[in-house]
């Protein structure tokens, strides 16, 4: 076997992609003051089992395993993880003001700890069920800042979490519009 190479071909090319988003400014990263609890309940958003560091790491699968046959779908999917970085990364920068510490592990009311971990994956073989899975994703993650916006005294912190929400939906917008196209 020695000598043999497989060379598979992707011709879809990733140079350029842009960050899918609404086109509206973030509110400035700073918040009223230090709070662990606040830092807490973003931890969650960060890193547990619905948050960015899920979604990023779940549409990069998708994209990776889209881009030889669905080159479009796949730079979609792309672009979307790009957004869902900036979201992880405005998120890192209210942690650390608030006085929280960045170690991919969420922290729950409860006490509980969880560090994060890909079981919080869907991985599913088609391309309909793959976008299907991003939107149920998309949905809980809207339903869950909108949770913790109410639980935050803090309307710089609340700023930012409502820009981010409506990144969500514009996400689910297009994974709808994915599925409506004929391949």
């Amino acid at each position: 076997m020695e000598g043999k190479t497989q060379m598979l071909k992707n011709d879809c090319q990733f140079a350029g992609i842009r960050p899918i988003m609404v086109d509206l400014p973030y509110p400035p990263i700073q918040t009223r003051g230090k709070n662990q609890i606040y830092a807490n309940l973003l931890s969650i958003d960060y890193c547990g089992s619905v948050s960015e560091l899920s979604a990023i790491t779940q549409y990069i699968n998708n994209e990776n395993r889209l881009s030889g046959h669905d080159c479009s779908c796949a730079k979609t999917l792309l672009g979307i993880a790009v957004a869902e970085m900036m979201h992880l990364q405005k998120l890192g920068e209210l942690i650390v003001l608030l006085g929280g510490r960045l170690d991919f592990t969420a922290k729950y009311r409860n006490g509980q700890r969880r560090m994060w971990t890909p079981k919080y994956l869907m991985c599913p073989e088609s391309r309909d069920k793959m976008i299907a899975a991003d939107m149920e994703a998309e949905q809980a993650a809207i339903k869950q800042y909108a949770m913790h916006m109410g639980m935050i005294g803090d309307d710089c912190v609340n700023a930012v979490l409502e820009r981010i929400i409506k990144d969500e939906e514009y996400h689910i917008m297009i994974l709808q519009a994915l599925l409506g196209e004929k391949r």
